[in-house]
């Protein structure tokens, strides 16, 4: 697959992208080898040697190809039942089931939630690997375990390597045994090299449009392709603070709104923050010029603003007026001239090239 883009010159050569492919090809054959008709289990037994990996643990750079080429090896994967998600949704959907067991009263609930995950999925590819929080540390360890117990392959992108992760974190040396788990369990490989492929398909790229038309909206939904690859957008939900946040529209990272979704619609700081922790880049269509009795609108508007821009998320917008021209009379006006300058900012090449922070 990865090949046949390099012929079509969908791909740029890369010395760094081949040596990984070649690494997710030899365990994708010893998946094949391994698993037989007896049972997905069976590839942990081979009589004379040690158990084979459970797995790949790719990292590096922002930009570098690690989620394309992972979604190569998902994509090519001989296993029946495979999962991709991106690791900030695993976990929200984790502590949500978790939840659940706790108020059935079940014993032990995370080999039980282990087991569980086991029986529906063999592989789960995970994109954007990565730790900020105590609640997620303290239950990896014990929920990782279980997973690899169980038979589960587990392929994972991530910016940092597994000693970074949680760095500095609270109670930090409760999380070293997971580090050690993930180092013992998965090939660990560095996707080495220099060129940020991710900025490069951003460079250039009108990231405004003004003002509101069939013609801008069909602009957007080609970036979109763009960003994902043609990808087919997806429904997923999110559990926020004990509902549900459905995602309609969105593939490999990228989200698709309207400004009603996020903004009409009764949502809040800790919405936007589960946004922008799971999608690297949101396209927002439908951006009117707002108005003074338009008063929840535009709050919420200035706090998705806010939130994306401190994940450093790229932001791509179909407005109704040019941005200087966002702001609403009365009394919202002059803290909206923060959001004019965060959007302004939000369209230049430096903001372009930070590193997601979700």
């Amino acid at each position: 697959m990865y090949e046949a883009r390099l012929a079509d010159g969908d791909l740029r050569p890369d010395v760094a992208q081949t040596e990984a492919v070649s690494i997710l090809e030899n365990f994708a054959a010893q998946l094949d080898k391994h698993a037989s008709a007896q049972g997905f289990l069976a590839r942990l037994v081979h009589s004379g040697s040690a158990p084979m990996p459970s797995g790949v643990y790719l990292y590096g750079d922002v930009g570098r190809g690690k989620s394309m080429l992972m979604d190569m090896f998902f994509a090519t994967a001989n296993v029946a039942k495979k999962r991709r998600v991106h690791f900030h949704q695993f976990m929200l959907e984790i502590h949500q089931r978790l939840h659940v067991l706790q108020t059935e009263n079940v014993d032990d609930v995370i080999p039980s939630l282990a087991r569980n995950i086991a029986k529906e999925t063999q592989l789960l590819c995970f994109d954007e690997f990565h730790v900020s929080n105590i609640a997620d540390a303290m239950i990896l360890g014990r929920l990782f375990a279980g997973l690899f117990e169980n038979g589960v392959i587990v392929v994972a992108t991530s910016n940092w390597p597994p000693d970074e992760l949680y760095k500095n974190g609270l109670q930090r040396e409760r999380f070293y045994p997971f580090i050690d788990l993930i180092k013992q369990k998965l090939i660990v490989h560095r996707l080495g090299g220099t060129v940020d492929h991710r900025y490069e398909q951003l460079r250039g790229l009108q990231t405004y449009f003004s003002p509101l038309s069939e013609e801008n909206t069909r602009r957007l939904q080609g970036v979109f392709l763009q960003m994902t690859d043609d990808a087919k957008p997806e429904t997923f939900e999110l559990p926020v603070q004990g509902r549900t946040l459905k995602i309609v529209h969105a593939a490999k990272g990228v989200g698709f709104f309207n400004f009603d979704e996020l903004c009409t619609e009764a949502l809040g700081a800790a919405d936007y923050l589960a946004i922008a922790g799971c999608l690297h880049t949101v396209i927002l269509d439908g951006v009117p010029q707002l108005k003074p009795e338009q008063r929840n609108q535009t709050l919420r508007f200035m706090t998705l603003i806010d939130t994306l821009y401190e994940a450093k998320v790229k932001l791509f917008m179909a407005a109704e007026v040019p941005v200087a021209k966002l702001a609403p009379a009365g009394e919202h006006s002059f803290a909206f001239q923060r959001t004019i300058s965060r959007l302004t900012e939000m369209q230049g090449e430096e903001y372009r090239q930070k590193q997601h922070m979700g």
